[in-house]
């Protein structure tokens, strides 16, 4: 017996500067791809964010972030008519009440205490068929007996903690691009700022990254990856020992970064799927809503913060790959019980498909 051909609407939060949700959303979409060739898919975006022209899935476009354009994104709701809607920390309450009106599953996913909260609010919750909290259990915690109480009133699962969402390594990948890249594994480092799009006072935070890979081969002659970002707005630098891309499949990047000796990333989705390759990471904040999650990081060992300043950083990296500290960081990694929380995401689609669409 065979699931009726699903049809699934990814609405993430969508902007000229970050694109973690995005790529989250695009990463779930491509393995449900994967699985079922059959399934239609769709996005909605903003225009104006730079990856909206390269998506490789149907896109609807609208002229800002999903949350702020309700009638637009309820009339594309409407057109594609979904089995089930993905909001990634985007969605007002009258969008989810409309996908919830057309039928379809809703699936809300919060990276944070207060995207949580918000997420459980009653006339929010009681749209809401799945909410995943995107962080691993250290990150963030438990909701309190209030909240569960609430949401058993109404009849609603608590929120399921999947950790970060990502594609797991590949070996034949993972041995494709070291020949590709000249690269030998365990003996380079990545860096990567995010998007590429935030900007710091002295300019944007891939040129400190940048500068600092420089330095760090010149001092180490280890071989340095720096990952730009698409958001990128300038021509890349040539620096010796660095090799410079603009962008980069998610696949790839995970495969590369699993290979890595050490790495330098933001303190966005990255940094959390690093941990849970237990790869070891100087991290550092290119937004204001990363401090948190970079000093829990630290506090934990499983990550070295730093200023997202060259020099800063170039001296925090020569410490951490020196063995005595890099085995220390290993061990602090090896104890993490973060994992890779793709699996766990698509079983809860699979079991929102069954309920919208049966078997036949």
């Amino acid at each position: 017996m065979n699931i009726l051909a699903p049809k699934l609407l990814f609405i993430p939060v969508s902007s000229p500067e970050g694109m973690g949700e995005y790529m989250r959303s695009l990463i779930i979409a491509d393995e449900v791809k994967k699985r079922r060739p059959d399934a239609q898919i769709c996005f909605i975006l903003s225009r104006h964010a730079p990856y909206a022209s390269t998506c490789h899935h149907p896109v609807k476009l609208i002229d800002e972030t999903p949350t702020k354009r309700v009638k637009d994104v309820n009339l594309l709701m409407s057109d594609f008519l979904p089995d089930v809607v993905l909001f990634d920390a985007s969605g007002r309450r009258s969008q989810l009440e409309h996908a919830q009106q057309l039928g379809a599953k809703v699936i809300f996913l919060s990276q944070h205490k207060r995207k949580r909260s918000r997420g459980m609010k009653i006339r929010r919750a009681i749209m809401t068929d799945s909410h995943w909290v995107v962080q691993p259990n250290f990150m963030i915690s438990p909701i309190n007996w209030f909240d569960k109480l609430k949401l058993k009133l109404i009849n609603r699962m608590e929120p399921i903690v999947t950790g970060p969402i990502f594609v797991n390594p590949n070996a034949m990948k993972q041995k494709a691009l070291l020949e590709k890249y000249q690269l030998i594994e365990g003996e380079y480092l990545i860096f990567n700022a995010g998007s590429g799009g935030h900007q710091l006072n002295k300019g944007y935070a891939a040129d400190e990254l940048a500068l600092a890979a420089k330095r760090i081969h010149a001092q180490t002659q280890l071989p340095c990856l720096m990952v730009f970002g698409d958001n990128y707005p300038k021509s890349l630098p040539c620096y010796e020992g660095v090799i410079a891309i603009k962008s980069m499949r998610h696949d790839d990047f995970i495969n590369l970064l699993n290979a890595a000796k050490a790495a330098v990333l933001s303190g966005g989705d990255t940094l959390l799927q690093a941990i849970a390759l237990k790869k070891p990471v100087l991290t550092v904040a290119v937004s204001k809503d990363q401090h948190y999650r970079l000093n829990v990081c630290q506090d934990h060992d499983l990550a070295v913060v730093s200023e997202c300043h060259a020099p800063s950083i170039v001296d925090g990296m020569i410490r951490l790959i020196e063995i005595d500290r890099l085995n220390k960081q290993h061990q602090s990694l090896s104890l993490c019980e973060c994992v890779n929380g793709l699996d766990i995401g698509l079983k809860e689609i699979d079991r929102l498909l069954s309920e919208k669409l049966g078997t036949i």
